[in-house]
């Protein structure tokens, strides 16, 4: 099972992330953290890396019902969505597949949440 869902996108960078925020808020989603790794590299270590950004999303409505279920599935939280750009110019958008991250997890009540987390986070990647 692949761990993220990918697409490729014609938008900048910038444009990317805009977009991807307000996809995610159309899925209940919000974005509670937001890495510039980037930045982050070259102000920590002195390097230069390719523009990518890592936005932490969270469904609060599945994260309370997972959090209920599973009191230590915040190791998991929040969903992340990462937004790359390649050498080529091209921007690629990811998000991770909470399915696969779920088979770690021995709760058989954690699997219809993390199916419906996936739908969505699959739907904003399809829609890129």
């Amino acid at each position: 099972m692949k761990y993220f869902y990918s697409a490729t996108t014609d938008k900048s960078f910038d444009e990317a992330i805009d977009t991807v925020a307000n996809l995610l808020k159309e899925e209940g989603f919000g974005v509670l953290t937001e890495i510039d790794v980037k930045e982050t590299l070259k102000k920590k270590l002195d390097i230069d890396f390719k523009k990518y950004r890592i936005l932490g999303a969270c469904n609060p409505h599945f994260a309370h019902k997972a959090l209920r279920s599973e009191d230590k599935i915040g190791v998991m939280l929040p969903c992340n969505v990462i937004i790359e750009e390649h050498e080529s110019g091209q921007v690629e958008v990811s998000a991770v597949n909470p399915v696969a991250s779920m088979q770690a997890v021995e709760n058989e009540e954690l699997h219809p949440i993390a199916d419906e987390v996936r739908s969505r986070l699959e739907k904003v990647i399809n829609q890129l």
